[in-house]
Formats: structure tokens, sequence, C-alpha cells
């Protein structure tokens, strides 16, 4: 959906690439990353972040010329409920280091300035607290937990929380 390259100060947003996908298996496999998208193992994880769906946008985040995760964002394309949401995975490496909140700023510029989103959410596991910590830098405010929301690598359902924000609160 994008052909776009978003830069920060020390990120590099540019399209996925089919050439991608081995480095990205590799991420969602690391035992910080897994527990918060590892339902089925990396495989399927990285099947399901690597579909092909039109109303995503996909990027590889790349630091230093390496690719250190993966951010997406899903448009919602009915005028009444506009917005976009927002998700994303950094390697070991590459987390506490200000980077993913880098990338989600990043992307949530492109998308009120050049998108016209007006909105926008995220929605991390309630227990995820270095996500949340990250989200919190950028703006996202707590919406509501969202019960049973999405199933663990142990194939129970846990709680999701649901941020926002909103243009004019973005810095």
């Amino acid at each position: 959906m994008s052909g776009r390259i978003l830069r920060g100060p020390r990120v590099v947003l540019r399209p996925l690439r089919a050439g991608d996908r081995d480095r990205l298996r590799e991420i969602l496999a690391e035992p910080t990353v897994l527990p918060w998208f590892g339902y089925g193992g990396p495989d399927v994880a990285v099947d399901g972040w690597l579909e092909d769906d039109p109303s995503t946008m996909k990027f590889a985040i790349e630091v230093d010329g390496a690719v250190a995760g993966s951010i997406q964002a899903s448009e919602e394309a009915d005028p009444d409920y506009p917005h976009a949401s927002i998700d994303l995975f950094l390697d070991t490496a590459h987390q506490d280091r200000g980077l993913g909140t880098e990338s989600v700023r990043t992307l949530a510029r492109h998308l009120f300035k050049e998108r016209g989103h007006h909105r926008l959410t995220i929605d991390p596991s309630a227990a995820n607290e270095r996500a949340i910590r990250a989200y919190r830098k950028v703006g996202f405010r707590p919406v509501g937990i969202m019960r049973r929301y999405e199933r663990g690598p142990d194939g129970t359902f846990h709680d999701g929380l649901l941020m926002d924000l909103l243009r004019e609160e973005f810095a």
C-alpha cells in the first residue's frame, strides 16, 4: 500500500520486501518478542504479519542499515469511523533504546500529516509494560481494557489495552 520510505532521527521505515521474511521470523522467535506475537509459533506469526492486505502499510524498521523489526498501520476505510491502527515488534538488541517510540512517532506523523487521519489506535497486551511505556511517550492514552482479547503463546486468552492518540494531542 505504501512505497514510501519514512525517516526518523535514528530509524528508517521502508516497505517490507520478500527477502525480509527470515529476519522477521528470527526476531519473532526471540524470547522478548515471542510472548506478544507467538501463538502458533514464529512461522505462523511471520506468515500472518506478511499476509497481503491492501489496507495495511507494512514497513521494515532499519537501524544503521539492518532490519531491527517491523511496523505496520491498518487504515479503516469506513468514512464514519476513520482511523488507523499501528502494530510493531522490535528485536531484543534494539529494545529499551527509544527506537520503538521513534518508529511509532515516525509512522504517526505520516498518518496524521500525509494520510489525513484524526485518530490512531494501538492495542498492546495489557501485560506488555515496555510497549505501553513506549506508546505513552508518543502521546497515546489508555481507553480501556479489552478482556480476553488475544490468544497468547500458552493458548489462553489475555487482556489487551486499547490506546488512542488524536491529531491535536500529537507533538
